[in-house]
């Protein structure tokens, strides 16, 4: 009867590990807390320190390289951390959910402190955004890389894990789009200046007439509170609501040597690695569209759209993308179509560029039509999108491979390493990204009076702004095109020998 029993609760074609839509809700929840806390840190703590707290771009860009160097140390010691750590009864991953919510929400509401309004003296003030912002790096690897493990336990049904990447970047997306619709409209203020009669009056833009707009610290901090409270809320949230099904090791032993020189010879991690470094260094960089809006079309309500032009394609394909990769496979998706994204780019970065094409499309005022920036954006945001929605499974599929390959299960070492090389892509865009803003000689006290437009600084942040995305777009499309090695068929006997192990290894732990 118990057996009857089963198999009419569990079909035998089914996975044993078969998740359903509400755990993967879970799982989105966890993510958008996380966004709430990345994206606001990613897309305005440079805005904060340069337009807030008055530091230069350089000495901000080299604060960001110095500070991502201290995770050549930080991510793998919480890689080793996490792995050699046993299981307790809420799992291996999952309650890292729990104890690192609070300073991780507590360390974005810090670097959000409007400090100048303690001290003037820039240098006092950038050691204050070195310790903070080391402290956020530290907690923010501290939450993601078993939160990012944390996928490839709660299943290893491949079906179940697509559903997951899908909906971790539902999340992704919703967090994201908090964030990024939202701020804009908060954080902002009309930049004022003495008039005639000696009031103060609205600066207006001398090229567009529009009402020039800055970073308003107070309100900057007050967003970063919130964000900080939400994403602790959400963290939690997202602990009650999943589960680890796949057992983890009771005593864990990690050759960590092995293992790591094991990742250095794998084709596919390396490939996933080197996108990696592209897909985070481009999310990073997207926040410099910031300065574009604010100081080439004096606009910072774009960012609004800009954002609705990045996420639309993810939300009317998101639901297709699970079937689709399933029947495809995540490679091809992701080859074939980043190719409109890669060729959109360059389209973008040569006309935006070019005088002589912009003066045709916008002879009155000179600047590059805004309608055609957006509309740029979206194609990009279309090619783009099964590689965003599809990434977390494929670092899924090369923790399996890696396992399938040497034996090892390590999970927290592939994040680890997974993790350095986001990290990585994220200083290089924001590093090169502030140097490039010096050399373009910004500054946010001159901005928007005539002067932007005057020196060629507008035209130097429109040039940064679409050739960098050109080449890393170009970049991906080749990486996930021709480097990386799993197709679908590929893939087929990876599974097959994962989950007879898993089996194995339960049969074991059952018969002891």
């Amino acid at each position: 009867m118990a057996k009857e029993k089963v198999k009419k609760e569990q079909p035998a074609n089914e996975h044993p590990n078969k998740i359903g839509v509400k755990e993967a809700a879970g799982y989105t929840i966890a993510e958008a807390g996380n966004m709430f806390n990345l994206t606001y840190i990613s897309s305005y703590l440079k805005i904060f320190m340069t337009d807030v707290l008055k530091i230069a771009p350089a000495k901000a860009g080299l604060m960001f390289i110095i500070t991502r160097l201290w995770d050549c140390i930080n991510d793998p010691i919480w890689g080793a951390m996490v792995a050699k750590k046993p299981p307790v009864k809420d799992g291996k991953f999952r309650p890292y959910l729990k104890w690192v919510a609070l300073p991780l929400g507590l360390s974005t509401i810090l670097c959000f402190v409007p400090y100048d309004r303690l001290t003037s003296n820039t240098t006092i003030l950038l050691i204050i955004c070195y310790i903070a912002y080391i402290f956020y790096g530290m907690m923010y690897t501290g939450m993601n890389i078993p939160f990012g493990s944390l996928a490839s336990v709660i299943t290893d049904d491949p079906n179940g894990r697509n559903l997951l990447s899908t909906f971790r970047s539902i999340g992704s997306g919703i967090g994201g789009a908090v964030v990024s619709l939202i701020a804009p409209m908060v954080i902002y203020t009309a930049k004022k200046t003495q008039g005639p009669d000696g009031n103060l009056v609205d600066v207006i833009d001398q090229t567009t007439g529009k009402v020039v707009e800055i970073a308003d610290g107070n309100k900057m901090f007050i967003f970063g509170l919130i964000m900080g409270i939400l994403s602790i809320i959400f963290y939690l949230w997202g602990y009650k609501t999943t589960k680890e099904r796949v057992p983890s090791e009771a005593e864990p032993h990690m050759d960590f040597k092995k293992t790591y020189l094991g990742l250095l010879k794998s084709r596919p991690f390396i490939t996933v690695a080197l996108a990696g470094v592209l897909i985070s260094g481009q999310l990073q960089f997207n926040s410099f569209n910031a300065y574009l809006y604010k100081n080439y079309f004096t606009n910072t309500g774009l960012s609004i759209l800009g954002t609705v032009c990045n996420y639309l394609p993810m939300v009317c394909l998101v639901l297709f993308t699970p079937k689709l990769s399933a029947k495809f496979g995540k490679k091809e998706l992701c080859g074939k179509f980043s190719i409109i994204a890669a060729i959109t780019s360059v389209a973008l970065a040569i006309c935006a560029n070019n005088q002589g094409i912009i003066d045709k499309l916008n002879p009155e005022t000179g600047i590059f039509p805004a309608w055609m920036f957006m509309t740029a954006l979206l194609l990009i945001g279309f090619g783009y999108t099964f590689v965003s929605l599809t990434c977390w499974a494929v670092v899924m599929d090369v923790i399996d491979y890696q396992e399938y390959a040497t034996g090892i299960t390590n999970e927290s070492a592939v994040y680890a390493v997974y993790t350095f090389s986001r990290k990585l892509g994220q200083t290089i865009a924001d590093g090169a990204g502030l140097f490039l803003l010096q050399w373009a000689k910004y500054d946010s006290e001159t901005a928007g009076n005539g002067f932007i437009t005057e020196n060629g600084t507008s035209k130097k942040i429109m040039l940064i702004c679409t050739i960098i995305p050109a080449i890393v777009y170009t970049g991906v499309w080749l990486l996930m095109r021709f480097g990386y090695p799993l197709t679908k068929e590929k893939l087929v006997p990876i599974y097959a020998f994962v989950r007879e192990k898993r089996e194995a290894a339960e049969k074991e732990a059952v018969e002891a």
